[in-house]
């Protein structure tokens, strides 16, 4: 015992400096299609979701300003709560969002559930009832990213507008604003630490906020509009553009340590061949193992190689439409992807073969050694 937990310390403490990095891409098997499921119950495609932290439900929202929350089970797939969506206007009378939502972040305790639309405006939800608490406003703008500080309360949200709120989610109250993109803020993450890191859109950076000094790093590396990003751990991330790129990050490189161009291949868009954009990233927290998707017919899975400094193809995983979000579960044995006929942020074309749902993709582990099955194991 004393072992374990000096083994269990020593990974505390690396997690915090960011330098934990569980090895486990090389094991990762392709999943037999037969077992992906999907799970309908949006009308209109889906733009965001989270997993709770015990792995139990699926919460997802959608551009119908639907929320539904799944309790996740192997053969059920039961819908727990649904919240559907209103009509323009009636946020008062009318339980749920009443425009497409575009953003959705779960604190580290599972307790609180937080939402943001485009009609400017951040729903805070009792994530076990489905009981709306509060409505923040305060953005200009339509909200674009949405996270908790992991350990607390504290939600940080990122906007449209061009800026980054601090909220504390528990006390109801409205904390700070920062400034600095030059264009609309597309997504957010953050950790335990008081920073979050954004994606700027087109003004080509990826930043860094750290929220008490109020200062911000600034990255640079991709060409095209940044749609998305992800914490790896506390000193890398990975985000994804519509110039067909993913990118690694370390916080301490302004450039990319590692950058994987045409990432999904191209498509052939009016008689011009561009890149696939990149419209979803998500990494397997302190792994080296990253999924990315588009809309070019898979999702794919990534190896981050030693130091994060090489991003290798790993598999394909097929899936027709708009992948418009991706998270792994935090024990990584399954990823859940929102896909719809349309891209999160616009309608530029759509995909009418695709279906706006979720689909659960189990992740099978490649076994070192085969070892016979103890009695009473399952």
């Amino acid at each position: 015992p004393a072992d374990l937990i000096g083994d269990r310390l020593k990974e505390d403490v690396l997690e915090q400096r960011g330098r934990l990095q569980r090895l486990v891409a090389k094991d990762v098997q392709p999943p037999d299609p037969a077992r992906i499921r999907v799970l309908r119950g949006h009308q209109l495609p889906v733009t965001c979701l989270v997993i709770s932290p015990d792995d139990r439900f699926i919460f997802s929202a959608s551009k119908d300003g639907s929320l539904i929350k799944c309790k996740w089970e192997v053969d059920s797939g039961k819908r727990l709560c649904v919240v559907p969506g209103g009509k323009k206007g009636t946020e008062e009378q009318h339980m749920g969002h009443a425009s497409q939502v575009l953003c959705m972040a779960i604190s580290s305790d599972g307790k609180y559930l937080a939402t943001g639309d485009r009609n400017k405006l951040i729903m805070i939800w009792d994530a076990a009832t489905c009981k709306r608490l509060h409505i923040f406003t305060g953005h200009r703008d339509a909200v674009s990213g949405l996270s908790f500080r992991k350990g607390t309360h504290q939600l940080y949200s990122a906007s449209h507008d061009r800026c980054v709120k601090v909220w504390d989610v528990a006390e109801n109250a409205y904390v700070e604003t920062l400034f600095g993109h030059q264009d609309v803020i597309t997504g957010l993450d953050s950790l335990s630490r008081e920073c979050c890191v954004t994606a700027g859109g087109r003004d080509g950076t990826v930043r860094l906020w750290k929220i008490p000094e109020e200062s911000q790093l600034v990255f640079s590396g991709h060409q095209g509009s940044i749609d998305c990003i992800q914490l790896i751990n506390e000193e890398h991330m990975v985000s994804g553009a519509d110039d067909g790129s993913v990118a690694l990050w370390g916080l301490t490189k302004k450039k990319p340590l590692a950058l994987a161009r045409q990432a999904h291949g191209e498509q052939d868009a009016q008689g011009l061949q561009q890149p696939c954009w990149i419209s979803a990233v998500a990494a397997l927290r302190n792994s080296d193992l990253v999924a990315t998707g588009s809309h070019s017919g898979s999702v794919k899975l990534w190896k981050c190689g030693e130091g994060f400094r090489k991003l290798e193809h790993l598999l394909d995983i097929p899936l027709v439409g708009f992948v418009n979000s991706l998270k792994f579960s935090a024990a990584g044995d399954f990823l859940v992807a929102g896909v719809g006929q349309e891209h999160r942020l616009g309608r530029w074309w759509r995909i009418k073969e695709a279906k706006n749902s979720i689909c659960i993709i189990p992740l099978k582990q490649k076994t070192t050694a085969s070892s016979p099955e103890s009695p009473g194991s399952s």
